[in-house]
């Protein structure tokens, strides 16, 4: 049997954990910038405020049911989920991390107090002890393949019978739901494909289910043909309790305000290549190229303009330094002046392992001293925050940084914003 935890709209879940007022009322954040709509809590969708809908069209609605709004908070949002992975790891054999706001649980073999197969039980007990201990709410989906786990947590999440815990240990039993759910509720299915398939009318999980799989196989892909089994609780596939590293790191950002100098393009591609520095050294990887791109927006006045340069670097490394100083060089060969950049990006591309690495007699390589130091300023930056220890340019506060002015405290990461008790 698998298990999928998903945290319950976790972007506004995370802003309710250290807000109590806030539990049980309309909860929304927004995208980089401000920008959109990307999470909702249940009150905040019983209202009709549409998912990904711009800021400004839906403020009025915001403001009239005074809804609680928050800019993204990252650092915030990254910690509870790493509590909650950290909680699952506790409570089960396996842990796959699918999201930042889902894991699956492989539970072959597994006994929860002894007594096999007390699946709803045992949900029951991961979604009370995350609430517990995080204060976030979970669904919990129990099924023999991963497809079915992914979609019992579906009908866990829509089901208020179900109290976010639906288990399918008998297939039989759940057909009539089946033939009530969409395909384009099974995981994988997306619109095109369940266009194309509402043309040999199939039209529900159900229909789906009840193909043969080698004609699913020839009529689309191996990949539908595997879904077809899964549905019929046949496990196709595999579990992966450590996730595999990255083939390539991309970070990108538009601008809170509009680039029109070099030096601010710079800083930029400076600030998101420490970013990109930081991911390749926790998955224990080096970079053999760097692309840059930057580009104006289409919906401003001129000529539009899109460059991107790719260039390699002397050796792998993950060494922030030589990253951001060749990003610095290919900005300044590519830039055009006299214009208005609203989006820039930087790719670290090539990824191979720092252990093994394949060592060349002739050719420079990173030395012991200075990965012992990349590793040094990552501990300072865990311990005492983000860019507490910074190469070249310090980007923080510049203008064109993303605008985050309904951004929560920084409650888990940062000692300044842990919450005070005053007792009289």
């Amino acid at each position: 049997m698998f298990a999928l935890v998903d945290c319950n709209s976790c972007y506004a879940s995370c802003e309710q954990i250290f807000r109590p007022d806030l539990r049980n009322k309309p909860v929304v954040v927004l995208s980089n910038n401000d920008g959109c709509v990307v999470a909702r809590t249940k009150e905040a969708k019983a209202l009709g405020i549409p998912n990904i809908e711009p800021y400004f069209k839906v403020r009025h609605l915001l403001e009239k049911h005074k809804v609680a709004v928050f800019s993204s908070n990252y650092e915030l949002y990254g910690d509870v989920s790493a509590r909650v992975m950290t909680l699952l790891r506790e409570l089960a054999p396996q842990v796959e991390i699918y999201s930042i706001d889902e894991a699956f649980l492989d539970l072959h073999g597994f006994q929860y107090h002894q007594m096999e197969h007390n699946w709803r039980d045992f949900a029951t007990h991961i979604r009370s002890t995350i609430w517990q201990q995080v204060r976030m709410p979970v669904c919990v989906g129990i099924a023999p393949t991963k497809t079915l786990a992914k979609l019992a947590n579906h009908i866990a999440k829509k089901s208020k019978k179900l109290n976010g815990v639906c288990v399918m240990d008998k297939l039989e039993d759940w057909e009539k739901v089946f033939r009530q759910l969409p395909v384009n509720k099974i995981w994988g299915v997306g619109r095109n494909l369940a266009a194309r398939l509402s043309e040999l009318d199939i039209h529900t999980v159900q229909d789906l289910r009840t193909q043969d799989s080698q004609l699913i196989q020839k009529q689309f892909s191996v990949s539908l043909s595997r879904t077809v089994r899964e549905l019929q609780g046949i496990n196709c596939l595999g579990f992966n309790e450590v996730p595999s590293n990255k083939q390539q790191i991309v970070v990108t950002r538009s601008f809170g305000e509009r680039i029109t100098t070099l030096e601010q393009l710079k800083e930029t591609v400076s600030y998101y290549g420490r970013r990109a520095s930081e991911k390749l050294r926790r998955q224990n990887s080096y970079a053999q190229a760097v692309s840059i791109f930057f580009e104006t927006s289409v919906h401003d006045k001129g000529t539009r303009v899109f460059r991107q340069g790719c260039r390699e670097l002397a050796y792998p490394s993950n060494d922030t330094r030589p990253i951001v100083e060749l990003a610095v060089q290919i900005i300044e060969s590519l830039y055009v002046h006299n214009q208005r950049y609203y989006r820039s990006g930087i790719g670290l591309l090539d990824l191979v392992d720092t252990n093994p690495h394949q060592h060349n007699l002739w050719d420079e390589e990173q030395s012991d001293k200075t990965t012992g130091l990349m590793q040094m300023v990552d501990k300072i930056n865990r311990r005492f925050g983000r860019d507490s220890v910074l190469f070249g340019r310090n980007a923080g506060e510049s203008p064109w940084a993303i605008k985050r002015e309904l951004k929560s405290p920084d409650y888990t990461t940062r000692w300044s914003s842990v919450p005070k008790i005053k007792m009289r």
